[in-house]
C-alpha cells in the first residue's frame, strides 16, 4: 500500500513528539510511505513576525535573538528524538547550516529596511526546512532508510506568485520522476509548504500548504491514500470547544468536507484536498497521539442514510456589508460593479444574499477586509446609486452541512425552529443549489448558542456519526 502521510506542526512541536511520530511511522514501514512536514508549532508565524520587525526597525540584536532562540529549539527538538550519535551529529550540521543562511537572510533585511514578498517567502521557508532534517533523522536513528527534500527537489514547480504559488501543469510529473525513484528504498521526508519557481527561487503555498503538498505528492504518485496525522480525532460534528459533546464523523465525503473547511472548520483547507478529489484518492484524518482511533475517511461517495446533517460549524471575525437604494432595482449588472470592485481591491466575499427586490445586496467578507470592502463600494457607486451602504462586523455566520438535506423537505424549517426556539435572530441566510449546506449570519453573542441548538436539534451528539 502506498501512504502519504503528513504530520502538522502540533504534532511535532518538540523532541519527544518528533521521536514518538518516528516510532508511529515506523508501525507502518511494510507499506510504501512518503511523509510530508510541517514546521515545528508556531516557528513560521514567530518567523514571520521577527522578519516585518527587523525590516521596521533595523535591530540586528532581535536578529540575534531569534537566531539563538531557533537554534536553541531545533537542536534541543534534535537532540531528544535522535538517539544515534552519528546520525544527531550529521543533523546538527545540516541545520547549522541552514540556521546561518537564515541569518544571512534577515541581516540583509535589517540593512535594506525591506521585506518583499520573495523574502517573506524565503525566511517562512524555513520552518519546514529545519524541521524535516530533523524527522529524517529521527527515522533513521531507529534503523528506517530516510531521505529530507525541500518541496522544490522533490519537484514541486510553481509560478512567482510569491505567497500564493501555483504549481505548473508539469508539477506531478516532476514529483514523479522524483519521488518515484526513492519509494520503497527510504522514506522520503518532505518540507511541505515550500517549493520553488522555475528560476530555483523559494515559493510558498498559501493557506493550508502543507496539507495541499501531501495531496499533491499522493496525486503524482498515484498513493493508495493520503493521511493528515492531526491533534484532532478526525473532522468532528462540532467545535468540542463551543459542544462539548461532539463527535467524529466516521466517514464524509469530499464534498461535505470542503463545505465543512470553507465555512470555518478548520482541520482541512479545501484547497488542500483538490488534489486529491481529482485523482479520487481517499484520505484519512487521524490523530498522532490516538493513532489506534480510525478518525475520518474522507471519500468520493456521499452517503446519505439517515442522517440529514453532518456537522455545524461557525466562522468568527468577520463582517456584513448591506448595499441598498431604490435606483439598484431593474438596473442590470449592479452586483457584477460591486463583486468586481471587491475582486480589483483584493477582497474575498465569503457569502451573498439577494433580496427578490434587487433593492439590497448582502455581502460577507473577513473583517480584516472591511475598510477595504466599503472603500472600494463607495467608490464604484459615486453615483448615487446606492442610496445605503451600513457594515456590521460584531456578526458571525453559522453553516449546517450535510449531503442528506440534498431533496429533503423541512432541513430549513428544522433550522430556523431552533434558531427561534433559541431566541436567535438571523440576520442574513445563504443557502447553495446543491443543498449541502444552509448558511446564515447571527449577532457574534449568539453564535455559540445558535451551534449548541443546532448540534442538539439534528441529534449529532453523544455517538459517532455516518
Amino acid at each position: 500500500m502506498r501512504l502519504i502521510m503528513k504530520f502538522g506542526g502540533a504534532s511535532i512541536a518538540d523532541g519527544e513528539k518528533i521521536k514518538w511520530v518516528a516510532e508511529l511511522i515506523n508501525r507502518y514501514r511494510e507499506h510504501e510511505l512518503i511523509v510530508v512536514t510541517s514546521a515545528l508549532k508556531d516557528v513560521t508565524d514567530h518567523l514571520l513576525e521577527r522578519a516585518d520587525a527587523a525590516a521596521d526597525a533595523g535591530s540586528i540584536e532581535s536578529v540575534h535573538e531569534l537566531i539563538k532562540h531557533l537554534r536553541d529549539l531545533h537542536n534541543n527538538a534534535a537532540g531528544i528524538a535522535i538517539n544515534d550519535p552519528v546520525i544527531l551529529d550529521q543533523v546538527l550540521n545540516e541545520l547549522d547550516g541552514r540556521i546561518h543562511r537564515l541569518n544571512q537572510a534577515l541581516t540583509g533585511i535589517c540593512y535594506l529596511g525591506e521585506l518583499t514578498s520573495r523574502s517573506r517567502d524565503y525566511i517562512s521557508s524555513y520552518g519546514e526546512l529545519l524541521a524535516a532534517p530533523i524527522l529524517s533523522g529521527a527515522l533513521r536513528s531507529i534503523g528506517m532508510s530516510s531521505v529530507h527534500l525541500t518541496g522544490g527537489e522533490a519537484g514541486i514547480v510553481t509560478n512567482s506568485r510569491y505567497g500564493d504559488a501555483k504549481p505548473l501543469e508539469d508539477t506531478r510529473e516532476r514529483i514523479c520522476q522524483r519521488l518515484t525513484p526513492l519509494i520503497g528504498k527510504c522514506v522520503p521526508v518532505v518540507a511541505g509548504f515550500i517549493a520553488e519557481n522555475e528560476h530555483g527561487i523559494t515559493t510558498t503555498l498559501g493557506r493550508g500548504g502543507s496539507d495541499f503538498s501531501a495531496s499533491l505528492i499522493g496525486s503524482a504518485v498515484h498513493a493508495d491514500e493520503i493521511w493528515f496525522w492531526k491533534k484532532v480525532s478526525g473532522i468532528m460534528t462540532a467545535d468540542p470547544k463551543i459542544v462539548p459533546d461532539a463527535r467524529t464523523i466516521p466517514q464524509i465525503s469530499y464534498i461535505e468536507v470542503m463545505e465543512l473547511s470553507y465555512f470555518g472548520a478548520e482541520v482541512l483547507h479545501p484547497r488542500a484536498i483538490e488534489p486529491a478529489i481529482r485523482n479520487d484518492i481517499p484520505v484519512r484524518v487521524l490523530n498522532t497521539f490516538d493513532p489506534d482511533f480510525t478518525g475520518t475517511l474522507v471519500v468520493r461517495d456521499q452517503q446519505q442514510g439517515g442522517v440529514v446533517v453532518k456537522a455545524v460549524t461557525v466562522i468568527e471575525d468577520i463582517a456584513l456589508i448591506n448595499i441598498s437604494g431604490a435606483g439598484m432595482v431593474g438596473t442590470i449588472g449592479v452586483a457584477a460593479r460591486a463583486f468586481g470592485a471587491l475582486a480589483d481591491a483584493g477582497v474575498n466575499i465569503t457569502m451573498i444574499s439577494q433580496g427578490s427586490s434587487e433593492a439590497n445586496i448582502s455581502i460577507v467578507v473577513e473583517e480584516s477586509n472591511l475598510a477595504c470592502a466599503v472603500d472600494a463600494i463607495r467608490a464604484e457607486f459615486r453615483n448615487g446609486m446606492i442610496r445605503e451602504l451600513t457594515a456590521d462586523a460584531d456578526v458571525s455566520a453559522i453553516t449546517v452541512v450535510g449531503a442528506g438535506m440534498a431533496g429533503i423537505p423541512g432541513v430549513a424549517a428544522s433550522v430556523f425552529t431552533a434558531m427561534g426556539e433559541n431566541n436567535v435572530n438571523v440576520i442574513m441566510i445563504s443557502q447553495g443549489s446543491s443543498e449541502h449546506n444552509i448558511s446564515f449570519v447571527v449577532g457574534s453573542k449568539d453564535a455559540k448558542r445558535a451551534v449548541r441548538a443546532l448540534h442538539s436539534k439534528f441529534g449529532l451528539g453523544g455517538r459517532d456519526r455516518r
